[in-house]
């Protein structure tokens, strides 16, 4: 009972102090139209958990890298991924350039994300998969990455689709490519690698451990006695 009130404040905890970001970022954003676009799947997202929490939970790792990447994300859709000032932040902080000192000649920050999105979300895609999916081992990782890659692909099809209908100035706040014409390919990339990096890591743990943490959770809802949650 104690492990289940304390996940439960864990989760509370984290899901209060997401609204409270989001709201602080929703306050003047620099293009709302842009923050509108990039918020649409993300509160069906958060819609689709609360929904669904009696019958799926994540783990503590993987709520808290949903979280992580979600908070990624709003910073990107307050200030539009292509000018989040981030060089200006490091620059105040060091006193030097981080895009000169990187070689950077264009504004990373959306590489950033597509990164984020591949490291953080791929180990609770693969949560998801042990427990709805007969798969183990090896596929498990296999799939996971596969769904990060081909989920990055329709992201980049809906930036397209968006950007046609949107047109001028919010088209080009919401796709971000900066004039990079492989500007989708690359995004594409940075999330397979983010992707392949964790679920390597992962693999690693669990075998220097002799345990699967993320199997371990998903069996937990298999058990036909009451959830203790931890």
């Amino acid at each position: 009972m104690h492990k289940e009130v304390s996940y439960r404040w864990y989760v509370l905890s984290l899901t209060a102090l997401f609204g409270v970001i989001w709201a602080l970022l929703a306050i003047s954003p620099v293009k709302r139209g842009d923050w509108l676009m990039e918020n649409l799947l993300v509160i069906a997202f958060v819609i689709t958990l609360m929904a669904s929490h009696r019958h799926f939970l994540f783990s503590r790792t993987s709520f808290t890298l949903v979280f992580l990447f979600l908070c990624i994300h709003e910073v990107g859709a307050h200030y539009t991924y292509a000018q989040v000032p981030y060089n200006a932040w490091w620059h105040a902080l060091t006193g030097q350039s981080l895009d000169e000192a990187m070689g950077f000649q264009r504004n990373q920050f959306d590489r950033l994300v597509h990164f984020s999105y591949g490291f953080l979300l791929a180990y609770p895609i693969r949560e998801g998969l042990l427990r709805f999916v007969p798969v183990r081992g090896f596929l498990s990782y296999f799939l996971a990455l596969n769904l990060i890659l081909s989920s990055s692909a329709v992201y980049e099809l809906i930036e397209w689709i968006g950007g046609a209908y949107l047109g001028g100035d919010t088209a080009k706040a919401f796709i971000g490519a900066q004039q990079d014409p492989w500007d989708a390919q690359k995004d594409m990339a940075m999330a397979t690698l983010g992707a392949t990096l964790i679920l390597l890591s992962a693999a690693a743990v669990n075998a220097y451990r002799h345990r699967d943490a993320a199997l371990e959770w998903a069996n937990r809802f298999k058990q036909p006695y009451r959830l203790s949650l931890s």
